[in-house]
């Protein structure tokens, strides 16, 4: 079977990072693939280290009719089964061809984007009922969670981040959005007393970050650690992951601390309510509710017996569920399914 991916982001987000886990867990099952993306240093290089070359395109806006044209070339040559876009951009960009379209659907998009597709694919049950809900045939729409591939590193030296080795460590990972919350586990750090703040990731509100830190006083206890490539060390060196998102349509961190043993604190949008079993698997505060967050971080750091039964339930629900091999089975029996009869 042949597998054509296209994806137009051009930045560091949750669908840009899956789509290079599961390109790279597709190569090392076999499968045979063509991938078009938009150039990114971090992206290309992790997909060639992988053995995979990707065709750089513009995925440009309306003026951009290079990217289709040279698309439905690729595609001509290549003969996919599947046609899996990534995002709305790739999506409406989707040549016309004797292979089924497919889009990987991570967020509630208009749907208006997805007109070329035969097929849609939610990460979650609550956007595939949404999906349904737009007006999509029920028959094809179809639930695929995320996985993470995950090989545990070496924690990072505490010292080289000016971090005190016992002070209790929150890591939170994700671009500098307004829709991360980033604000809210600041806010959070001021209530929980001798412990440190990382936050890995780059984006535009970096100096409000900074400037609330330093309004709150907990700017010495904060560390803005840029975007990384390390997030396994990362998390082997925190103590507890923080995710306040205010949206997630799923949230590959929670896997991520699921898989490193970081027991993980998060909001209640929809992604981490779905999967997190709170008090279980994880703990959940109310969206936008610092004081609440905090209050769950510190039940973490004072009650050892409920922070290492979340570590032992979050492993097995992550080795159950959500790791690569279940993964890449359930998106081979999906392609089966609604490849093309020739």
């Amino acid at each position: 079977m042949k597998i054509m991916q296209a994806i137009g982001g051009a930045g560091h987000g949750g669908a840009e990072t899956f789509f290079v886990n599961l390109a790279l867990a597709f190569s090392r099952a076999g499968m045979d693939q063509l991938l078009a993306t938009r150039a990114n240093p971090v992206r290309d290089t992790a997909l060639q280290e992988g053995g995979l070359q990707p065709v750089n395109l513009k995925f440009g806006g309306a003026l951009d009719w290079r990217t289709p044209r040279t698309l439905k070339q690729l595609a001509a040559d290549y003969q996919p089964d599947i046609f899996l876009s990534w995002m709305s951009r790739a999506a409406s960009m989707t040549p016309d061809g004797d292979f089924t379209k497919v889009a990987r659907i991570g967020g509630y998009y208009k749907l208006k984007y997805f007109n070329k597709c035969d097929h849609l694919v939610g990460i979650t049950r609550h956007l595939c009922d949404y999906i349904i809900d737009n007006g999509w045939p029920a028959d094809r729409v179809h639930y695929i969670p995320n996985f993470v591939h995950w090989t545990p590193s070496p924690p990072v030296s505490r010292a080289d981040l000016d971090t005190p080795e016992d002070a209790p460590l929150l890591l939170a990972l994700g671009r500098l959005h307004p829709c991360k919350g980033l604000d809210v586990a600041i806010r959070a750090l001021a209530d929980i007393k001798d412990a440190y703040l990382w936050i890995g990731g780059e984006g535009a509100i970096l100096p409000d970050l900074q400037a609330l830190a330093a309004d709150l006083g907990v700017e010495s206890r904060v560390r803005f650690l840029g975007w990384r490539t390390d997030k396994e060390a990362l998390l082997a060196t925190a103590d507890i992951c923080v995710f306040p998102s205010r949206q997630e349509g799923f949230g590959n961190v929670i896997l991520e601390a699921w898989a490193s043993k970081t027991p993980i604190v998060a909001a209640r949008a929809t992604g981490p309510e779905a999967y997190i079993d709170h008090g279980r698997t994880g703990m959940l505060a109310p969206i936008d509710d610092h004081q609440t967050l905090a209050a769950h971080i510190r039940d973490l750091i004072h009650d050892k017996a409920l922070y290492q039964s979340i570590v032992a339930a979050a492993e097995a629900e992550y080795l159950g569920s959500f790791n690569e091999s279940a993964a890449v089975k359930r998106w081979q029996d999906f392609f089966e399914t609604v490849k093309p009869s020739r």
